[in-house]
Protein backbone atom coordinates (compact mmCIF):
# COMPACT_ATOMS: atom_id res chain seq x y z
CA UNK A 1 0.00 0.00 0.00
CA UNK A 2 1.32 3.36 -0.75
CA UNK A 3 2.02 6.28 1.80
CA UNK A 4 -0.66 8.46 1.08
CA UNK A 5 -3.20 5.14 0.94
CA UNK A 6 -1.86 3.64 4.14
CA UNK A 7 -2.28 8.21 5.72
CA UNK A 8 -5.42 8.12 4.66
CA UNK A 9 -6.31 4.94 6.52
CA UNK A 10 -4.79 5.85 9.40
CA UNK A 11 -6.22 8.82 9.48
CA UNK A 12 -10.10 7.35 8.81
CA UNK A 13 -9.47 5.26 11.52
CA UNK A 14 -8.68 7.68 14.22
CA UNK A 15 -11.83 9.36 13.25
CA UNK A 16 -14.23 6.17 13.14
CA UNK A 17 -12.33 5.23 16.77
CA UNK A 18 -13.01 8.93 18.22
CA UNK A 19 -16.54 9.05 16.93
CA UNK A 20 -17.39 5.47 18.33
CA UNK A 21 -15.21 6.36 21.40
CA UNK A 22 -17.61 10.02 21.59
CA UNK A 23 -21.01 7.80 21.00
CA UNK A 24 -20.25 5.37 23.73
CA UNK A 25 -18.91 8.38 26.17
CA UNK A 26 -21.90 9.99 25.87
CA UNK A 27 -24.26 7.01 25.93
CA UNK A 28 -22.98 6.62 29.59
CA UNK A 29 -22.24 10.01 30.18
CA UNK A 30 -26.18 11.21 29.88
CA UNK A 31 -27.42 8.76 31.86
CA UNK A 32 -25.12 9.26 35.13
CA UNK A 33 -27.37 12.31 36.35
CA UNK A 34 -30.28 10.01 35.89
CA UNK A 35 -28.58 6.85 37.18
CA UNK A 36 -31.45 5.42 39.58
CA UNK A 37 -34.45 6.29 36.83
CA UNK A 38 -32.08 4.46 33.70
CA UNK A 39 -31.22 1.46 36.11
CA UNK A 40 -35.14 1.18 37.48
CA UNK A 41 -36.13 1.30 33.49
CA UNK A 42 -33.43 -1.50 31.94
CA UNK A 43 -34.94 -3.90 35.47
CA UNK A 44 -38.37 -3.07 34.81
CA UNK A 45 -38.04 -4.34 31.42
CA UNK A 46 -35.67 -7.67 32.70
CA UNK A 47 -37.65 -8.51 35.32
CA UNK A 48 -40.10 -11.62 34.12
CA UNK A 49 -36.61 -13.04 31.98
CA UNK A 50 -34.85 -15.90 33.07
CA UNK A 51 -32.00 -13.48 34.39
CA UNK A 52 -31.37 -13.15 38.57
CA UNK A 53 -33.08 -9.58 40.10
CA UNK A 54 -29.62 -9.04 41.25
CA UNK A 55 -27.56 -9.82 38.00
CA UNK A 56 -29.78 -7.33 36.12
CA UNK A 57 -29.80 -4.40 38.80
CA UNK A 58 -25.75 -4.60 39.22
CA UNK A 59 -25.82 -4.88 35.10
CA UNK A 60 -28.12 -1.91 34.42
CA UNK A 61 -26.16 0.26 37.55
CA UNK A 62 -22.84 -0.57 35.60
CA UNK A 63 -24.05 -0.11 32.00
CA UNK A 64 -23.11 3.92 31.99
CA UNK A 65 -19.64 3.52 33.37
CA UNK A 66 -18.68 0.41 30.88
CA UNK A 67 -19.75 3.07 28.01
CA UNK A 68 -17.63 5.69 29.63
CA UNK A 69 -14.38 3.29 30.28
CA UNK A 70 -14.79 2.08 26.60
CA UNK A 71 -15.83 5.44 24.85
CA UNK A 72 -12.44 7.00 26.67
CA UNK A 73 -10.04 4.15 25.76
CA UNK A 74 -11.25 4.37 22.20
CA UNK A 75 -11.25 8.35 22.26
CA UNK A 76 -7.81 8.25 22.80
CA UNK A 77 -7.01 4.74 21.56
CA UNK A 78 -5.51 3.95 24.91
CA UNK A 79 -5.46 -0.10 25.51
CA UNK A 80 -7.18 0.42 21.96
CA UNK A 81 -7.46 -3.69 22.03
CA UNK A 82 -9.34 -3.74 25.74
CA UNK A 83 -11.48 -0.94 24.15
CA UNK A 84 -12.57 -3.22 21.67
CA UNK A 85 -12.94 -6.29 23.27
CA UNK A 86 -15.10 -4.71 25.94
CA UNK A 87 -16.99 -3.00 23.35
CA UNK A 88 -17.69 -6.19 21.61
CA UNK A 89 -18.62 -8.21 25.15
CA UNK A 90 -20.89 -5.04 25.59
CA UNK A 91 -22.56 -5.76 22.57
CA UNK A 92 -23.01 -8.90 22.75
CA UNK A 93 -24.80 -8.03 25.83
CA UNK A 94 -26.83 -6.16 24.91
CA UNK A 95 -28.24 -8.48 21.82
CA UNK A 96 -28.77 -11.00 24.31
CA UNK A 97 -31.20 -9.02 26.70
CA UNK A 98 -32.97 -7.81 23.78
CA UNK A 99 -33.24 -11.41 22.24
CA UNK A 100 -34.29 -12.18 25.59
CA UNK A 101 -37.15 -9.91 25.85
CA UNK A 102 -37.93 -10.12 22.19
CA UNK A 103 -36.68 -6.40 21.17
CA UNK A 104 -35.41 -7.54 17.93
CA UNK A 105 -35.79 -3.91 16.45
CA UNK A 106 -33.11 -2.94 19.13
CA UNK A 107 -31.08 -5.91 18.77
CA UNK A 108 -30.71 -5.27 14.46
CA UNK A 109 -29.69 -1.90 15.48
CA UNK A 110 -27.14 -3.14 18.18
CA UNK A 111 -25.46 -5.61 15.18
CA UNK A 112 -24.68 -2.37 13.50
CA UNK A 113 -23.08 -1.53 16.71
CA UNK A 114 -21.29 -5.20 16.34
CA UNK A 115 -20.05 -4.39 13.19
CA UNK A 116 -18.53 -1.01 14.12
CA UNK A 117 -16.82 -2.85 16.71
CA UNK A 118 -15.49 -5.47 14.27
CA UNK A 119 -14.41 -2.77 11.79
CA UNK A 120 -12.14 -1.48 14.63
CA UNK A 121 -10.84 -4.73 15.62
CA UNK A 122 -10.26 -5.60 11.70
CA UNK A 123 -8.07 -2.43 10.86
CA UNK A 124 -6.44 -1.94 14.43
CA UNK A 125 -3.07 -1.80 12.76
CA UNK A 126 -4.37 1.36 11.23
CA UNK A 127 -4.33 2.62 14.72
CA UNK A 128 -1.48 5.29 14.19
CA UNK A 129 -3.20 8.41 15.59
CA UNK A 130 -3.52 7.10 19.43
CA UNK A 131 -1.86 6.98 22.76
CA UNK A 132 -1.51 3.36 22.34
CA UNK A 133 1.01 4.03 19.34
CA UNK A 134 3.19 6.64 21.40
CA UNK A 135 3.41 3.80 23.85
CA UNK A 136 4.88 1.45 21.36
CA UNK A 137 7.85 3.91 21.30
Amino acid sequence: MNESKQTTLEIGYAIFRFTMGINLFLHGGVRIPKLDAFAGNVFTKFQDTLLPDILISAFAYSIPFIEILIGILLIFGLFTNIGIILGGLLMATFVLGSCLIENFQAAGSQMVYAIYIFMLAYFIDANKYSIDRVREK
